[in-house]
């Protein structure tokens, strides 16, 4: 196969990587390809077959070693973390809460479903902190 048609295969594949969501699989694939492109370009490449050798082996193993090194780098551990910012805050309390019962509080203009966790009953229009949240519910506190 002639080198530039190896470089064009690579910057297409790339292209494709760009315009599809996130699964960094055919950027590994379409920078070998430049690469064997590269190598052709050079009369470093050999016959096809030992062109589509390099091609096959170089997408795989920089699909096995960078891939997910890149992917951790590219989205870091954030799962979670919005809702776990709300630990801290403090909620308005829209309906009477005894202990360890389950009512209402608004955060952040929300209307969230609340347990009272405290030792002691809330009021309605009291505010009081989130302690945790597990899910749609907060455990709040005076």
């Amino acid at each position: 196969m002639l080198w530039w048609i190896w470089i064009l295969l690579g910057f297409f594949l790339l292209l494709v990587e760009l315009l599809t969501p996130g699964g960094l699989y055919l950027l590994f694939f379409g920078a070998a390809a430049i690469i064997v492109g590269m190598l052709g370009g050079l009369s470093l490449s050999g016959p096809p077959w030992m062109q589509w050798l390099m091609f096959s082996v170089l997408s795989i193993v920089a699909l096995s070693l960078f891939r997910r090194p890149l992917m951790k780098r590219l989205r870091p551990a954030t799962q979670g973390k919005e809702v776990d910012s709300l630990v801290g805050e403090t909620a308005l309390v829209l309906e009477d809460m005894a202990i360890d019962a389950i009512g209402k509080a608004e955060l952040r203009g929300s209307a969230w479903s609340a347990r009272n966790v405290g030792g002691n009953p809330l009021a309605r229009g009291q505010r009081c902190t989130v302690e945790r949240v597990d899910g749609l519910m907060l455990y709040v506190r005076a």
